[in-house]
């Protein structure tokens, strides 16, 4: 049966082109936790009933299915929640491999629906499925109580202001959990997905499958690999994390690449006529706006968000990870910082209050706390910081993602630990040089014999972004089992 909510999600997202809003939120705590026994995937009984996606925005030929799975897999028989599924069936039939499936943090059937064109040549030998995972049923129903900021999120100096925010946070996650009618709260973690992934398998019948994951859903391609190693024939890893070794490990190797981000900025900057910061060194003025800002915060007003007030530790979340169109993105942000330093944070108003807001609702958050997101308490914190300092001071504040899982109330299903690899294939990593190549090769160097293709350019997720020589190199890999050389590197498109 495909459901008019299927339907409104191929609508809304048929078009839409381009990385995640939160790159820098995504590359953002490794406390080893012990867990309760794995619950196996329930058996789906009977084939999935696939029918045409007739939708405005849909693919020519793309159909629709729905799957019904737990909310809870360790209550098989309990509350259960619907996945929607699209697909899209290989054109050569008589030469079909399989099923290739997105494993992916949320909508799917958006990354199916606007790389039809880019999979056209994958699509030959393999059915393409995508399915919106059960963080889209948590997004659509979450209660009222999830969506409200439970803090005022700021860069804590000492154990008293962290307990503080953690209290807060607390609460706030409380009140959404007892809010919650959908099950869902405290089973949005990858290990959940992962299950949810293994019984779409299970039921289109394949032994052994191909899988595709970006962004976040690294978290979800991990979760997969640990508990079903066996049905993975090939993993296609694209601009992922890596959660197996923690977010503060994550966040300590992205700070070089926010480094040198911003001095290809200043060097753009420096050539760059119409830059308003252009001829003068902009990283020094970056640097010295961040320190008067947190030692004299900006008042800021934004028409969505209201008052606020900018410190150096919240400017941070701004920078933008790729210049745009004609250097727009570059542009925007050298004005804003032009700006700032005269006392007038217009320009950064709306983004980073949103990002304290974003980072600070339950609703948000619960979707990644669950897998080791947050701060185990404030020693883990200082150790970050001490260690970011040797790597990048002006960076050394706390991650403002993982900040807002602090004071979650329940033990994290998913922790942070080495990832089994026994039985896993080679797989394929391509990440930029700009910005996710660090997380996806730490992931890949786990597995014996993988390799991580360097873009070497800005964006994220470059199969999605329609990117010839990653995508190139990655149907290579799904239908031929065949490696590009390590060291292979794709020039910026």
């Amino acid at each position: 049966m495909i459901t008019t909510r299927a339907r409104n999600l191929i609508k809304r997202h048929g078009g839409v082109r381009g990385g995640s809003r939160w790159p820098v939120l995504a590359v953002a705590a490794a406390m080893l936790i012990g867990m309760a026994p794995a619950a196996s995937a329930a058996r789906i009984d009977g084939p999935l009933r696939w029918q045409e996606c007739d939708s405005e925005g849909a693919p020519a030929g793309m159909q629709c299915a729905a799957i019904e799975v737990p909310a809870d897999w360790a209550k098989p028989q309990g509350q259960k929640i619907t996945l929607e599924l699209a697909r899209l069936p290989a054109t050569e039939p008589p030469r079909r491999l399989g099923s290739v499936l997105g494993i992916s943090s949320g909508y799917g059937i958006q990354g199916l629906t606007r790389s039809a064109a880019d999979l056209s040549e994958l699509r030959r030998r393999f059915d393409l499925v995508g399915y919106d995972t059960r963080t889209t049923t948590w997004i659509a129903r979450m209660p009222q109580a999830c969506t409200q900021p439970g803090a005022s999120l700021h860069d804590p100096r000492g154990t008293k202001e962290f307990a503080m925010l953690a209290a807060a946070m607390n609460d706030a996650f409380k009140e959404c959990q007892k809010a919650d009618t959908t099950g869902l709260f405290a089973h949005l973690d990858a290990l959940s997905i992962a299950r949810d992934t293994e019984a779409i398998r299970q039921a289109l019948g394949e032994d052994r499958m191909s899988f595709m994951a970006s962004g976040v859903g690294g978290a979800a391609a991990a979760a997969y690999a640990r508990l079903f190693p066996q049905r993975i024939r090939a993993m296609y890893l694209d601009g992922v994390n890596n959660q197996t070794r923690g977010w503060p490990s994550q966040r300590l190797l992205a700070l070089p690449v926010l480094q040198r981000m911003f001095t290809r900025f200043a060097e753009w900057c420096a050539k760059a006529s119409a830059c308003a910061l252009h001829g003068e060194d902009a990283e020094r003025v970056w640097r010295r706006l961040l320190r008067d800002a947190d030692r004299h915060p900006i008042p800021v007003t934004s028409s969505q968000y209201g008052d606020g007030k900018l410190t150096g530790w919240l400017l941070t979340s701004t920078l933008p990870l790729d210049p745009g169109p004609q250097n727009a993105n570059w542009l925007t942000f050298a004005d804003a910082v032009d700006k700032a330093r005269r006392g007038d944070g217009s320009g950064f108003a709306d983004q980073a209050l949103f990002n304290a807001r974003y980072a600070a609702t339950p609703g948000a958050q619960v979707m990644s706390c669950g897998d080791d997101r947050g701060y185990a308490g404030y020693a883990q914190l200082e150790d970050f910081r001490r260690k970011a300092r040797k790597i990048a001071p002006e960076y050394a504040g706390a991650a403002i993602d993982a900040l807002g899982c602090t004071g979650w109330p329940l033990p994290v299903a998913n922790p942070s630990r080495p990832l089994p690899t026994h039985g896993l294939p080679p797989f394929l990593g391509v990440g930029t040089t700009w910005f996710d190549h660090t997380s996806t090769s730490s992931f890949t160097s786990m597995i014996p014999g993988s390799v991580t293709v360097a873009y070497d350019g800005p964006g994220h997720v470059m199969y999605l972004s329609g990117k010839k020589c990653p995508i190139r190199h990655a149907t290579r890999y799904l239908i031929n089992l065949t490696l590009p050389e390590p060291g292979t590197v794709c020039h910026a498109e």
